[in-house]
Protein backbone atom coordinates (compact mmCIF):
# COMPACT_ATOMS: atom_id res chain seq x y z
CA UNK A 1 0.00 0.00 0.00
CA UNK A 2 2.97 2.53 1.25
CA UNK A 3 4.67 1.64 -1.67
CA UNK A 4 2.79 1.18 -5.16
CA UNK A 5 -0.54 2.75 -4.59
CA UNK A 6 -1.78 6.27 -4.07
CA UNK A 7 -1.13 5.87 -0.12
CA UNK A 8 1.95 6.13 -0.79
CA UNK A 9 2.16 10.29 -1.13
CA UNK A 10 -0.87 10.03 1.38
CA UNK A 11 0.73 11.45 5.18
CA UNK A 12 -2.74 10.24 6.52
CA UNK A 13 -4.60 7.26 5.55
CA UNK A 14 -8.26 6.37 6.27
CA UNK A 15 -8.81 2.53 6.96
CA UNK A 16 -12.53 2.50 7.21
CA UNK A 17 -13.29 -1.32 7.45
CA UNK A 18 -11.73 -2.06 10.78
CA UNK A 19 -12.48 -1.23 14.13
CA UNK A 20 -10.17 0.85 15.84
CA UNK A 21 -10.03 -1.57 18.97
CA UNK A 22 -9.14 -4.46 16.67
CA UNK A 23 -6.52 -2.42 14.40
CA UNK A 24 -4.56 -1.78 17.79
CA UNK A 25 -4.47 -4.51 19.12
CA UNK A 26 -2.65 -6.17 15.59
CA UNK A 27 -0.91 -3.25 15.74
CA UNK A 28 0.63 -4.30 19.40
CA UNK A 29 0.55 -7.48 18.12
CA UNK A 30 3.16 -6.79 15.15
CA UNK A 31 5.40 -4.73 17.81
CA UNK A 32 5.28 -7.90 20.98
CA UNK A 33 4.49 -10.82 18.63
CA UNK A 34 1.17 -11.38 21.17
CA UNK A 35 -2.30 -11.12 21.04
CA UNK A 36 -5.35 -12.33 22.90
CA UNK A 37 -7.84 -13.71 21.20
CA UNK A 38 -11.81 -13.50 22.61
CA UNK A 39 -15.50 -15.03 21.45
CA UNK A 40 -16.19 -11.09 21.77
CA UNK A 41 -13.04 -10.37 19.35
CA UNK A 42 -12.64 -13.14 17.17
CA UNK A 43 -14.66 -12.51 14.24
CA UNK A 44 -12.87 -8.82 13.94
CA UNK A 45 -9.85 -9.60 14.43
CA UNK A 46 -10.23 -12.33 11.67
CA UNK A 47 -11.54 -10.27 9.08
CA UNK A 48 -9.00 -7.75 9.44
CA UNK A 49 -6.37 -10.49 9.59
CA UNK A 50 -7.35 -11.31 6.26
CA UNK A 51 -7.47 -7.61 4.82
CA UNK A 52 -4.05 -7.26 6.06
CA UNK A 53 -2.54 -10.29 5.24
CA UNK A 54 -1.17 -11.20 8.69
CA UNK A 55 -1.52 -14.96 8.42
CA UNK A 56 -0.61 -16.17 11.81
CA UNK A 57 -3.39 -14.22 13.65
CA UNK A 58 -5.66 -15.44 10.52
CA UNK A 59 -4.58 -18.94 11.48
CA UNK A 60 -4.97 -18.45 15.39
CA UNK A 61 -8.51 -17.01 15.13
CA UNK A 62 -9.43 -20.27 12.56
CA UNK A 63 -8.20 -22.89 15.25
CA UNK A 64 -10.46 -20.60 17.88
CA UNK A 65 -13.29 -20.91 15.94
CA UNK A 66 -13.04 -24.36 14.78
CA UNK A 67 -13.00 -24.87 18.81
CA UNK A 68 -15.75 -22.87 19.24
CA UNK A 69 -18.24 -24.58 16.55
CA UNK A 70 -21.56 -25.49 18.18
CA UNK A 71 -25.19 -25.88 16.65
CA UNK A 72 -26.30 -22.28 17.25
CA UNK A 73 -22.90 -20.91 15.62
CA UNK A 74 -21.99 -23.00 12.58
CA UNK A 75 -23.91 -21.76 10.13
CA UNK A 76 -23.25 -18.28 11.00
CA UNK A 77 -19.73 -19.40 11.00
CA UNK A 78 -20.04 -21.09 7.61
CA UNK A 79 -21.51 -17.61 5.89
CA UNK A 80 -18.57 -15.28 7.67
CA UNK A 81 -15.82 -18.18 5.92
CA UNK A 82 -17.65 -18.16 2.57
CA UNK A 83 -17.47 -14.00 2.24
CA UNK A 84 -14.03 -14.34 3.39
CA UNK A 85 -13.26 -16.94 1.41
CA UNK A 86 -11.54 -18.69 4.09
CA UNK A 87 -11.86 -22.36 2.90
CA UNK A 88 -10.19 -24.21 5.97
CA UNK A 89 -13.24 -22.55 8.27
CA UNK A 90 -15.27 -23.15 5.44
CA UNK A 91 -14.39 -26.91 5.39
CA UNK A 92 -14.52 -27.56 9.13
CA UNK A 93 -18.13 -25.70 9.67
CA UNK A 94 -19.59 -27.98 6.68
CA UNK A 95 -18.31 -30.60 8.25
CA UNK A 96 -19.39 -30.02 11.66
CA UNK A 97 -23.03 -29.30 10.18
CA UNK A 98 -23.19 -32.95 8.46
CA UNK A 99 -22.05 -34.30 11.49
CA UNK A 100 -24.09 -33.20 13.94
CA UNK A 101 -26.88 -33.19 11.23
CA UNK A 102 -29.34 -34.45 13.99
CA UNK A 103 -28.95 -31.50 16.49
CA UNK A 104 -28.72 -28.95 14.11
CA UNK A 105 -32.09 -30.04 11.94
CA UNK A 106 -33.52 -28.80 15.88
CA UNK A 107 -32.63 -25.40 15.74
CA UNK A 108 -33.63 -22.05 14.15
CA UNK A 109 -30.85 -22.04 11.99
CA UNK A 110 -31.76 -25.08 9.86
CA UNK A 111 -35.02 -23.22 9.82
CA UNK A 112 -33.93 -19.94 8.05
CA UNK A 113 -32.28 -21.88 5.54
CA UNK A 114 -33.17 -21.49 2.11
CA UNK A 115 -34.34 -24.27 -0.59
CA UNK A 116 -31.53 -24.33 -2.00
CA UNK A 117 -29.37 -24.55 1.21
CA UNK A 118 -31.74 -27.11 2.62
CA UNK A 119 -31.02 -28.93 -0.77
CA UNK A 120 -27.15 -28.56 -0.64
CA UNK A 121 -27.29 -29.83 2.62
CA UNK A 122 -29.63 -33.42 2.29
CA UNK A 123 -28.34 -34.26 -1.14
CA UNK A 124 -24.94 -35.14 0.23
CA UNK A 125 -24.51 -38.83 0.16
CA UNK A 126 -21.99 -38.43 3.34
CA UNK A 127 -24.68 -36.68 5.61
CA UNK A 128 -24.74 -38.50 9.50
CA UNK A 129 -28.13 -39.57 9.38
CA UNK A 130 -29.00 -42.92 11.39
CA UNK A 131 -32.08 -43.55 9.11
CA UNK A 132 -33.57 -41.50 6.41
CA UNK A 133 -36.59 -41.01 7.92
CA UNK A 134 -34.80 -38.20 9.57
CA UNK A 135 -34.05 -36.17 6.49
CA UNK A 136 -37.80 -36.64 5.54
CA UNK A 137 -39.44 -34.99 8.84
CA UNK A 138 -36.65 -31.98 8.70
CA UNK A 139 -37.89 -31.20 5.32
CA UNK A 140 -41.89 -31.71 6.37
CA UNK A 141 -40.72 -29.52 9.25
CA UNK A 142 -38.80 -26.75 6.96
CA UNK A 143 -41.71 -26.39 4.84
CA UNK A 144 -44.70 -25.77 7.96
CA UNK A 145 -42.10 -23.33 9.21
CA UNK A 146 -43.31 -20.77 6.46
CA UNK A 147 -45.60 -22.89 4.86
CA UNK A 148 -47.18 -20.25 2.50
CA UNK A 149 -44.13 -19.58 0.69
CA UNK A 150 -42.30 -22.71 1.03
CA UNK A 151 -45.12 -25.04 -0.44
CA UNK A 152 -44.28 -25.44 -3.65
CA UNK A 153 -40.48 -25.67 -2.86
CA UNK A 154 -41.66 -29.67 -1.58
CA UNK A 155 -41.32 -31.03 -4.85
CA UNK A 156 -37.49 -30.22 -5.07
CA UNK A 157 -36.89 -30.82 -1.85
CA UNK A 158 -37.84 -34.58 -1.56
CA UNK A 159 -36.50 -35.32 -4.65
CA UNK A 160 -33.22 -35.61 -2.65
CA UNK A 161 -35.25 -37.47 0.12
CA UNK A 162 -34.40 -41.27 0.01
CA UNK A 163 -37.84 -42.49 0.84
CA UNK A 164 -37.03 -45.98 -0.32
CA UNK A 165 -34.40 -46.66 2.56
CA UNK A 166 -37.63 -45.95 5.37
CA UNK A 167 -39.14 -48.96 6.30
CA UNK A 168 -42.52 -49.82 4.66
CA UNK A 169 -43.90 -49.57 7.86
CA UNK A 170 -43.02 -45.97 8.07
CA UNK A 171 -44.18 -44.75 5.03
CA UNK A 172 -47.38 -46.49 5.01
CA UNK A 173 -47.72 -44.85 8.78
CA UNK A 174 -46.05 -41.14 8.48
CA UNK A 175 -45.82 -40.40 4.37
CA UNK A 176 -48.40 -41.81 2.30
CA UNK A 177 -51.33 -39.75 4.48
CA UNK A 178 -49.14 -36.54 4.73
CA UNK A 179 -51.79 -33.49 4.47
CA UNK A 180 -48.34 -31.32 2.44
CA UNK A 181 -48.76 -34.02 -0.18
CA UNK A 182 -52.61 -34.24 -0.71
CA UNK A 183 -52.78 -31.97 -3.93
CA UNK A 184 -48.84 -32.36 -5.36
CA UNK A 185 -48.50 -34.81 -7.56
CA UNK A 186 -45.13 -35.12 -8.04
CA UNK A 187 -44.43 -35.25 -4.29
CA UNK A 188 -46.81 -38.61 -4.49
CA UNK A 189 -44.95 -39.78 -7.65
CA UNK A 190 -41.89 -39.98 -5.01
CA UNK A 191 -43.90 -42.05 -2.37
CA UNK A 192 -45.46 -44.67 -4.61
CA UNK A 193 -41.78 -44.92 -5.89
CA UNK A 194 -40.63 -46.17 -2.75
CA UNK A 195 -43.77 -48.36 -2.08
CA UNK A 196 -42.85 -49.79 -4.95
CA UNK A 197 -39.56 -50.25 -4.59
CA UNK A 198 -40.03 -52.30 -1.17
CA UNK A 199 -43.01 -54.51 -3.28
CA UNK A 200 -40.13 -55.86 -5.92
CA UNK A 201 -37.47 -56.06 -3.09
CA UNK A 202 -39.90 -58.15 -1.30
CA UNK A 203 -40.15 -60.48 -4.36
CA UNK A 204 -36.44 -60.34 -5.03
CA UNK A 205 -36.73 -58.54 -8.37
CA UNK A 206 -33.52 -56.18 -8.57
CA UNK A 207 -34.49 -54.74 -11.96
CA UNK A 208 -34.92 -51.09 -10.50
CA UNK A 209 -33.95 -48.59 -12.91
CA UNK A 210 -30.59 -47.02 -10.88
CA UNK A 211 -30.79 -43.99 -8.56
CA UNK A 212 -29.77 -42.28 -5.90
CA UNK A 213 -32.59 -42.76 -3.84
CA UNK A 214 -32.03 -46.12 -3.84
CA UNK A 215 -28.82 -45.53 -2.39
CA UNK A 216 -28.03 -46.01 1.23
CA UNK A 217 -25.88 -42.43 2.52
CA UNK A 218 -22.21 -43.09 3.07
CA UNK A 219 -21.61 -41.01 6.13
CA UNK A 220 -17.98 -41.57 5.95
CA UNK A 221 -17.49 -41.74 9.69
CA UNK A 222 -15.50 -45.33 10.44
CA UNK A 223 -15.43 -46.94 13.62
CA UNK A 224 -14.84 -50.43 15.04
CA UNK A 225 -17.40 -52.59 16.60
CA UNK A 226 -16.00 -54.84 19.39
CA UNK A 227 -17.21 -57.44 22.22
CA UNK A 228 -15.56 -56.88 25.62
CA UNK A 229 -15.81 -59.91 28.06
CA UNK A 230 -14.99 -60.13 31.90
CA UNK A 231 -15.97 -62.40 34.47
CA UNK A 232 -18.37 -63.96 32.41
CA UNK A 233 -20.17 -60.46 31.34
CA UNK A 234 -20.01 -58.96 27.71
CA UNK A 235 -20.85 -55.73 26.43
CA UNK A 236 -20.65 -53.71 22.98
CA UNK A 237 -18.01 -51.08 22.93
CA UNK A 238 -16.78 -49.10 19.79
CA UNK A 239 -13.32 -47.73 19.20
CA UNK A 240 -13.09 -44.68 17.77
CA UNK A 241 -9.76 -44.73 15.30
CA UNK A 242 -8.98 -40.92 15.34
CA UNK A 243 -9.10 -40.12 18.95
CA UNK A 244 -8.04 -43.51 20.04
CA UNK A 245 -10.57 -44.11 22.45
CA UNK A 246 -12.76 -47.03 23.10
CA UNK A 247 -16.35 -46.67 24.92
CA UNK A 248 -17.96 -49.82 26.41
CA UNK A 249 -21.73 -49.53 26.29
CA UNK A 250 -23.39 -51.15 29.49
CA UNK A 251 -26.85 -50.96 28.27
CA UNK A 252 -25.58 -53.48 25.38
CA UNK A 253 -24.39 -56.53 27.74
CA UNK A 254 -24.53 -59.87 27.60
CA UNK A 255 -23.98 -62.25 30.33
CA UNK A 256 -21.94 -64.69 28.32
CA UNK A 257 -18.79 -64.87 25.92
CA UNK A 258 -19.14 -64.26 21.98
CA UNK A 259 -16.92 -66.43 19.69
CA UNK A 260 -17.50 -64.31 16.35
CA UNK A 261 -19.24 -60.99 15.01
CA UNK A 262 -20.62 -60.94 11.29
CA UNK A 263 -21.85 -57.44 9.62
CA UNK A 264 -24.47 -58.12 7.10
CA UNK A 265 -25.86 -54.78 4.87
CA UNK A 266 -23.58 -52.64 6.57
CA UNK A 267 -26.15 -52.38 9.65
CA UNK A 268 -27.13 -55.93 10.78
CA UNK A 269 -24.64 -57.19 13.52
CA UNK A 270 -24.38 -60.83 14.08
CA UNK A 271 -23.39 -62.30 17.39
CA UNK A 272 -22.71 -66.24 16.85
CA UNK A 273 -21.62 -67.12 20.91
CA UNK A 274 -19.71 -69.43 23.19
CA UNK A 275 -22.81 -69.77 25.21
CA UNK A 276 -21.87 -72.60 27.87
CA UNK A 277 -25.91 -73.82 27.72
CA UNK A 278 -26.39 -72.89 24.05
CA UNK A 279 -23.34 -73.42 21.80
CA UNK A 280 -25.58 -72.96 18.70
CA UNK A 281 -27.00 -69.38 19.90
CA UNK A 282 -27.00 -66.06 17.97
CA UNK A 283 -28.03 -62.78 18.25
CA UNK A 284 -28.31 -59.50 16.36
CA UNK A 285 -28.11 -56.21 16.44
CA UNK A 286 -29.63 -53.40 13.92
CA UNK A 287 -28.08 -49.85 13.90
CA UNK A 288 -30.72 -48.69 12.28
CA UNK A 289 -32.91 -49.57 15.08
CA UNK A 290 -34.75 -46.52 17.34
CA UNK A 291 -34.06 -48.76 20.13
CA UNK A 292 -30.66 -50.36 20.10
CA UNK A 293 -30.46 -53.96 21.96
CA UNK A 294 -29.21 -57.34 20.93
CA UNK A 295 -32.25 -59.48 19.77
CA UNK A 296 -32.53 -63.68 19.75
CA UNK A 297 -31.95 -64.69 16.10
CA UNK A 298 -32.20 -68.02 14.36
CA UNK A 299 -30.08 -70.76 16.63
CA UNK A 300 -27.51 -72.34 14.31
CA UNK A 301 -28.07 -76.47 13.89
CA UNK A 302 -24.87 -77.59 15.10
CA UNK A 303 -23.58 -77.22 18.34
CA UNK A 304 -20.38 -75.28 18.03
CA UNK A 305 -17.47 -73.72 20.09
CA UNK A 306 -14.15 -72.46 18.80
CA UNK A 307 -15.34 -71.85 15.38
CA UNK A 308 -15.05 -69.80 12.10
CA UNK A 309 -17.37 -67.25 10.51
CA UNK A 310 -17.15 -65.24 7.41
CA UNK A 311 -19.74 -63.83 5.23
CA UNK A 312 -20.70 -63.87 1.25
CA UNK A 313 -23.55 -61.57 -0.47
CA UNK A 314 -25.32 -61.38 2.97
CA UNK A 315 -24.75 -65.11 3.83
CA UNK A 316 -23.12 -65.57 7.25
CA UNK A 317 -20.58 -69.27 7.19
CA UNK A 318 -19.71 -71.04 10.62
CA UNK A 319 -17.23 -73.44 9.85
CA UNK A 320 -15.69 -75.89 12.17
CA UNK A 321 -15.57 -75.81 15.34
CA UNK A 322 -15.90 -78.18 18.42
CA UNK A 323 -18.89 -79.96 20.41
CA UNK A 324 -17.19 -80.53 23.34
CA UNK A 325 -16.18 -83.94 22.55
CA UNK A 326 -14.55 -83.66 19.37
CA UNK A 327 -13.34 -81.15 16.68
CA UNK A 328 -16.12 -80.40 13.84
CA UNK A 329 -15.51 -80.69 9.75
CA UNK A 330 -19.08 -79.59 9.66
CA UNK A 331 -20.30 -76.07 7.97
CA UNK A 332 -23.49 -73.89 7.92
CA UNK A 333 -24.78 -70.88 6.57
CA UNK A 334 -27.27 -68.09 7.65
CA UNK A 335 -29.24 -66.62 4.56
CA UNK A 336 -30.79 -63.54 5.80
CA UNK A 337 -33.04 -63.00 3.26
CA UNK A 338 -35.12 -66.25 4.40
CA UNK A 339 -33.54 -66.42 8.12
CA UNK A 340 -32.92 -69.84 7.87
CA UNK A 341 -29.22 -72.12 8.54
CA UNK A 342 -28.90 -74.84 6.10
CA UNK A 343 -26.25 -77.40 6.10
CA UNK A 344 -23.45 -77.21 3.50
CA UNK A 345 -20.81 -79.94 2.28
CA UNK A 346 -18.18 -80.91 5.05
CA UNK A 347 -14.48 -79.80 5.10
CA UNK A 348 -11.96 -82.59 4.48
CA UNK A 349 -10.64 -82.09 7.63
CA UNK A 350 -11.98 -81.66 11.27
CA UNK A 351 -10.91 -78.20 12.09
CA UNK A 352 -11.61 -76.23 15.93
CA UNK A 353 -10.43 -72.79 16.09
CA UNK A 354 -10.09 -72.46 12.09
CA UNK A 355 -9.55 -69.15 10.55
CA UNK A 356 -11.87 -67.97 7.90
CA UNK A 357 -11.41 -65.65 4.96
CA UNK A 358 -13.37 -64.28 2.23
CA UNK A 359 -11.64 -63.64 -1.32
CA UNK A 360 -13.77 -62.85 -4.36
CA UNK A 361 -16.73 -65.22 -2.94
CA UNK A 362 -14.64 -68.13 -1.82
CA UNK A 363 -14.82 -69.13 1.56
CA UNK A 364 -11.31 -70.35 2.97
CA UNK A 365 -11.11 -72.98 6.12
CA UNK A 366 -7.17 -72.01 7.24
CA UNK A 367 -5.42 -73.88 10.00
CA UNK A 368 -6.63 -74.84 12.96
CA UNK A 369 -6.28 -77.62 15.27
CA UNK A 370 -7.58 -81.70 14.75
CA UNK A 371 -6.19 -85.05 17.00
CA UNK A 372 -3.88 -83.25 19.42
CA UNK A 373 -1.92 -81.12 16.79
CA UNK A 374 -1.92 -77.55 14.99
CA UNK A 375 -2.89 -77.53 11.30
CA UNK A 376 -0.71 -76.37 8.38
CA UNK A 377 -4.03 -76.70 6.04
CA UNK A 378 -5.77 -75.08 4.01
CA UNK A 379 -9.31 -75.68 2.15
CA UNK A 380 -11.12 -73.16 -0.06
CA UNK A 381 -15.33 -73.14 0.04
CA UNK A 382 -17.02 -72.60 -3.91
CA UNK A 383 -20.57 -71.57 -2.77
CA UNK A 384 -21.45 -72.13 -6.16
CA UNK A 385 -20.31 -75.76 -6.41
CA UNK A 386 -20.89 -76.40 -2.64
CA UNK A 387 -17.47 -78.03 -2.42
CA UNK A 388 -14.36 -77.77 -0.62
CA UNK A 389 -10.89 -78.14 -2.21
CA UNK A 390 -7.67 -78.14 -0.82
CA UNK A 391 -5.28 -75.15 -1.71
CA UNK A 392 -1.90 -74.61 -0.83
CA UNK A 393 -0.68 -74.84 2.90
CA UNK A 394 0.89 -72.16 5.28
CA UNK A 395 4.08 -72.56 6.26
CA UNK A 396 3.60 -72.57 10.02
CA UNK A 397 0.98 -74.19 11.80
CA UNK A 398 -1.50 -72.33 13.16
CA UNK A 399 -5.03 -72.39 15.49
CA UNK A 400 -6.72 -69.91 17.04
CA UNK A 401 -4.82 -67.28 14.60
CA UNK A 402 -6.99 -64.16 12.84
CA UNK A 403 -7.24 -63.70 9.24
CA UNK A 404 -7.52 -60.50 7.13
CA UNK A 405 -8.45 -59.90 4.18
CA UNK A 406 -6.40 -56.72 2.32
CA UNK A 407 -6.30 -55.67 -1.44
CA UNK A 408 -7.11 -59.31 -2.46
CA UNK A 409 -4.28 -60.66 -0.44
CA UNK A 410 -5.34 -63.30 3.28
CA UNK A 411 -2.95 -62.91 6.20
CA UNK A 412 -2.62 -65.47 8.71
CA UNK A 413 -2.09 -63.45 12.29
CA UNK A 414 -0.64 -64.63 14.99
CA UNK A 415 -2.68 -68.11 16.81
CA UNK A 416 -0.12 -70.39 18.88
CA UNK A 417 1.32 -73.92 17.38
CA UNK A 418 0.33 -76.36 20.00
CA UNK A 419 1.62 -80.10 19.20
CA UNK A 420 0.00 -82.26 21.53
CA UNK A 421 0.93 -80.96 25.43
CA UNK A 422 3.19 -78.18 23.86
CA UNK A 423 2.30 -74.36 23.00
CA UNK A 424 3.95 -71.94 20.81
CA UNK A 425 2.27 -68.59 21.25
CA UNK A 426 3.21 -66.75 17.38
CA UNK A 427 3.96 -63.15 16.29
CA UNK A 428 4.78 -64.44 12.93
CA UNK A 429 2.12 -63.39 10.02
CA UNK A 430 2.08 -65.03 6.57
CA UNK A 431 0.19 -63.84 3.58
CA UNK A 432 -1.46 -65.81 0.69
CA UNK A 433 -2.16 -64.96 -2.51
CA UNK A 434 -4.82 -66.46 -4.77
CA UNK A 435 -3.54 -66.10 -8.20
CA UNK A 436 0.01 -67.76 -7.14
CA UNK A 437 -1.93 -70.19 -5.02
CA UNK A 438 1.40 -69.78 -2.20
CA UNK A 439 2.22 -68.43 1.50
CA UNK A 440 5.05 -65.79 1.76
CA UNK A 441 5.69 -64.48 5.58
CA UNK A 442 6.00 -60.69 5.56
CA UNK A 443 7.36 -58.96 8.71
CA UNK A 444 6.14 -60.13 12.30
CA UNK A 445 4.04 -58.12 14.84
CA UNK A 446 5.35 -56.87 18.28
CA UNK A 447 3.91 -59.30 20.69
CA UNK A 448 2.46 -63.07 20.37
CA UNK A 449 -1.14 -62.62 19.41
CA UNK A 450 -3.20 -66.01 20.26
CA UNK A 451 -7.16 -65.46 18.92
CA UNK A 452 -6.84 -61.60 17.91
CA UNK A 453 -9.23 -59.96 16.67
CA UNK A 454 -8.62 -58.61 12.86
CA UNK A 455 -10.55 -55.77 10.57
CA UNK A 456 -9.73 -54.10 7.70
CA UNK A 457 -9.63 -50.23 7.99
CA UNK A 458 -8.41 -47.28 5.50
CA UNK A 459 -5.97 -49.57 3.58
CA UNK A 460 -4.67 -50.69 6.97
CA UNK A 461 -4.81 -54.16 8.75
CA UNK A 462 -6.35 -54.07 12.81
CA UNK A 463 -5.17 -56.64 15.03
CA UNK A 464 -6.82 -55.85 18.33
CA UNK A 465 -6.04 -57.55 21.46
CA UNK A 466 -5.28 -61.62 22.43
CA UNK A 467 -3.20 -63.44 24.69
CA UNK A 468 0.20 -63.63 24.86
CA UNK A 469 0.04 -67.00 26.56
CA UNK A 470 0.62 -65.37 30.36
CA UNK A 471 -2.05 -62.24 29.96
CA UNK A 472 -4.48 -60.85 27.49
CA UNK A 473 -3.43 -57.83 25.75
CA UNK A 474 -4.90 -54.60 25.74
CA UNK A 475 -3.35 -53.79 22.28
CA UNK A 476 -3.51 -53.37 19.05
CA UNK A 477 -1.23 -53.39 16.07
CA UNK A 478 -1.33 -51.84 12.57
CA UNK A 479 0.22 -53.41 9.74
CA UNK A 480 0.74 -50.84 6.73
CA UNK A 481 1.63 -53.37 3.56
CA UNK A 482 3.31 -50.06 1.79
CA UNK A 483 5.77 -50.13 4.54
CA UNK A 484 5.57 -53.67 5.91
CA UNK A 485 5.91 -52.64 9.15
CA UNK A 486 3.43 -52.80 12.53
CA UNK A 487 2.83 -50.13 14.79
CA UNK A 488 1.81 -51.06 18.22
CA UNK A 489 -0.82 -48.94 19.82
CA UNK A 490 -2.14 -49.54 23.65
CA UNK A 491 -6.36 -50.06 24.22
CA UNK A 492 -7.91 -48.95 27.42
CA UNK A 493 -9.70 -52.56 27.72
CA UNK A 494 -8.77 -52.48 31.87
CA UNK A 495 -7.83 -56.16 31.29
CA UNK A 496 -11.67 -56.96 29.22
CA UNK A 497 -10.62 -59.95 26.45
CA UNK A 498 -11.73 -58.67 23.16
CA UNK A 499 -14.00 -61.24 21.07
CA UNK A 500 -14.78 -60.63 17.62
CA UNK A 501 -14.77 -56.88 15.94
CA UNK A 502 -16.22 -54.82 12.45
CA UNK A 503 -15.66 -51.76 11.15
CA UNK A 504 -19.14 -49.72 10.65
CA UNK A 505 -21.15 -46.38 9.79
CA UNK A 506 -21.56 -45.20 13.62
CA UNK A 507 -25.11 -44.38 13.74
CA UNK A 508 -25.74 -41.65 16.50
CA UNK A 509 -27.98 -43.55 18.40
CA UNK A 510 -25.10 -45.70 19.32
CA UNK A 511 -22.89 -42.79 20.36
CA UNK A 512 -25.29 -41.47 22.59
CA UNK A 513 -25.50 -44.75 24.74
Amino acid sequence: MFTKFAEADKYVVNIRDIDSNILQLLIDYIYTFKIMVTEENVMGLLSAAIFLQLDYVKGVCVKFLQKQLNTSNCLDIKEFAEFYNCTELLSSSEEYIKTHFLKFVETEEFLSLSCQEVINLISRDDINVPFEEKIFECVINWAKHELACRNDSLPNLMEHVRLSLAPPEYLSKNVVDEPLFKNNIKCKDFVIEALNFHIVKKHRHFNMPRSVRYSPRQTGIKFLLAMLSRCGNCYTSWYDPTTKLLHKIKKLKMGYEVCALALIKNHLVFALSCQDMNLRSVKMLDLCSRSLQWKPNVDMLVDRGSFGVGVIDDRIYAVGGDNDLTELNTAEVFDVSVKEWQLISSMCTERMGPGVGVIDNLLYAVGGYNNGCALKTVECYDPSLDKWTPVAQMSTSRRHHGIGILDGVMYAIGGDCQEHANSVYLKSVEAYTPIANAWSPIADMHLSRYDPSVVTFNGLLYVMGGSDGSSRLASLEIYDPNTNTWTLEQLPTSGDDIHGAVVIDMPSNLRSY
